[in-house]
């Protein structure tokens, strides 16, 4: 594993954190985290030392290993005993203070109090602002997450958590058990109600304040028909529910996190007039999520085909059809002149909109030059052969090939390695007009904050 270019001071390129067990103790009103994480730090090569990101918080001791020292973003960590390769350290780390977010190229990230409660929203740099962590996107692991907060909040986790009391104040356990980068752990703290539904046999759960329930009911009322459409589309769902949170305040984007969504209250009206960003959401589960990136520079892989599963849920329900949107799009992004690539945008534009958009071209010149039952077939082989592990752009040139039976090498380089815009294949079975646009050019860049009203 290396550093990654795009964020070259974030991780360590000599450990893997196999396991985070997280102890957190928050007090709402004043903002005071108190915290333990204990860590299984396996190591690549041999090694004295090694670095964990903590951002704003700070380091009170430090159990199984030696001394420590800590600077503005690291906390390095000398070990008891030189480790070899293959070695696994398990250390506890004591840590505190008031957690906030971190400023970066990207907008602020991170821990972020809401108006009453707490939303976290990592991607691609925020985990180290609530612990400390080797924070990389091809760096999965398994948690436990205890917190221990204000009995009047809930903690809307992404799996059921067990809830329990302690000296009067609620205790919420739970344990992400698939593979997980760090800037997929969240945490979601507010005065929720929640409810159980079901999302055509898998297990879902919505979180929201009470003064929004029938917004949510109407909004999210196509969910699990959502879930039918994408599980045909993309292979069984790779996990064992979906959780929805809709926060009282507006956000200005919604965010993935692994098994979960989160979304403003500006985000649902009772119209389904954003129903586009909750296909979005959903289909990062199979894209991002549960197939991760070994690199942020192929971050196209994630919303490219997140973008795409907007256009197969328009089709599917009613509206314009994936053909109409991607004639629209490839009309739109022709006179923007982009002078970067698909496959290596460069961290200032890796979440601009039109890699999400060039993305989902790309998917849908694909399908028109293999056929939908290859394309199709694809989608669900990618998913299925990669499930909870990470990959590249040249990944799925092979496996398209592989799938396919045809060279596509002159395709993948014309459409993620070129500057100008290809032409959409010809499709004599697609003769679709270009579908009208109403949405605005918004890149859904995962940095989900509080609108600033």
């Amino acid at each position: 594993m290396t550093v990654d270019p795009y964020t070259p001071q974030s991780g360590d390129a000599n450990i893997r954190v196999e396991r985070y067990e997280l102890d957190l103790d928050y007090k709402v009103t004043t903002n005071r985290l108190s915290a333990t994480a204990t860590l299984d730090v396996r190591f690549v090569e041999p090694a004295a030392a090694f670095s964990l990101d903590l951002v704003g918080l700070r380091v009170k001791k430090v159990r199984g290993a030696g001394r420590f020292t800590q600077n503005d973003r690291k906390v390095k960590i000398a070990l008891a005993a030189p480790a070899v390769a293959g070695d696994v350290v398990r250390v506890e780390i004591v840590y505190a203070g008031a957690p906030k977010p971190r400023r970066t190229r990207w907008g602020t990230l991170g821990w972020e109090e809401l108006e009453d409660g707490v939303i976290v929203a990592s991607q691609p740099t925020g985990a180290p602002t609530w612990f400390p962590c080797n924070d990389v996107p091809s760096d999965k692991a398994t948690y436990a997450l205890r917190v221990v907060t204000d009995p009047e909040y809930t903690v809307a986790s992404s799996v059921p958590a067990v809830r329990g009391t302690e000296r009067g104040r609620a205790v919420w356990e739970f344990e992400i058990a698939a593979p997980t980068p760090t800037y997929l752990v969240t945490l979601q703290i507010g005065k929720y109600m929640q409810e159980g539904t079901d999302l055509a046999g898998i297990r879902g759960r919505l979180f929201y304040p009470r003064p929004l329930a029938d917004r949510v009911h109407e909004d999210f009322g196509e969910l699990g028909r959502m879930m039918a459409v994408f599980e045909e589309a993309f292979g069984p769902y790779p996990f064992p529910g979906y959780t929805v949170v809709v926060t009282p305040d507006e956000l200005e984007i919604p965010l993935e996190a692994q098994a979960m969504a989160v979304f403003g209250a500006n985000h649902i009206d009772g119209e389904h007039s954003l129903e586009r960003l909750v296909a979005h959401e959903l289909a990062h589960q199979w894209f991002g999520n549960s197939v991760g990136l070994r690199n942020w520079r192929d971050i196209w892989l994630n919303e490219g085909f997140a973008c795409y599963a907007e256009w197969i849920w328009s089709e599917a329900s009613g509206g314009a059809t994936a053909h109409a949107k991607a004639l629209a799009h490839h009309e739109r992004l022709s006179v923007r002149g982009i002078s970067a690539l698909l496959a290596d945008p460069g961290a200032d534009e890796m979440f601009d909109d039109w890699v999400y958009k060039r993305g989902a071209l790309t998917a849908h010149a694909l399908r028109l030059t293999i056929g939908d039952e290859a394309f199709f077939a694809l989608l669900r082989e990618w998913t299925a052969r990669n499930a909870h592990s990470t990959v590249q752009t040249r990944d799925l040139l092979m496996l398209a090939e592989e799938i396919s039976g045809i060279p596509l090498a002159g395709l993948f380089e014309a459409w993620t390695s070129s500057t100008d815009l290809p032409s959409l294949p010809a499709s004599a079975e697609r003769s679709d007009a270009a579908a009208p646009l109403t949405e605005p050019i918004l890149g859904l860049d995962r940095t989900a904050r509080r609108s600033r009203r």
